[in-house]
């Protein structure tokens, strides 16, 4: 594991594991935090070794969305490029040629919902809460999610969650095709049970 600030890389033979590890501030996915993966996941996507990157938390939380004192500090020169910074790196992991999967233990909230759905894949835990809480704030997600989030689970649903700030729970999540499966070890489920060689991965 080679830690950075905001985040952790662990690699198990041919998949390589991105880790959120800044928990007591619910791993926002600060302007450092989009640095570090901006660097770190073209890294592995360009690795022949790599087939699958997984995404997971720490703590209780996969990770939430900008951090929202930087939100506090774009104004009409800097708003685009804030956004920007965000929406090309899920346009990256969305249309990445390696497997991508999220793996979901607890909250999953704003652009760390964005992330999630960028992934070919999600996995969460039965604790896992998912919602774009932004309506409160009076801003909507800039990185993609307006568009992904109604591919998976439809207009209604999608408007439902982006206008209310709904929470949505892991039995719901699946049903309206939010996540693909609930384990109760998502990481675990997402290191051994799709399709690449895992035989001599040990956790």
């Amino acid at each position: 594991m080679n830690p950075t600030k905001s985040l952790a890389v662990e690699n198990f033979e041919n998949i390589a594991v991105i880790r959120f590890i800044r928990p007591e501030i619910k791993n926002p996915l600060s302007i450092e935090t989009l640095e570090q993966l901006k660097e770190i996941f073209p890294a592995f996507e360009s690795n022949p070794n790599i087939e699958k990157i997984i995404f997971t938390g720490s703590g209780d939380t996969f990770a939430s969305g900008a951090n929202l004192r930087e939100i506090a500090d774009t104004n009409a020169d800097n708003a685009r490029e804030f956004a920007l910074r965000g929406q090309n790196l899920m346009q990256k992991i969305y249309h990445s040629n390696k497997l991508t999967v999220a793996a979901i233990d607890g909250f999953c909230l704003g652009g760390a919902l964005d992330l999630a759905l960028a992934c070919k894949i999600r996995i969460a835990s039965s604790r896992s809460v998912f919602a774009h809480p932004g309506v409160g704030l009076g801003i909507i997600t800039g990185w993609g999610g307006t568009q992904m989030l109604p591919r998976l689970v439809g207009e209604a649903k999608a408007l439902e969650m982006f206008l209310t700030a709904k929470r949505v729970e892991t039995d719901e999540a699946l049903k309206i095709g939010l996540i693909d499966k609930i384990a109760e070890n998502p990481l675990a489920e997402s290191i051994a049970n799709y399709p690449v060689n895992s035989s001599s991965i040990s956790l």
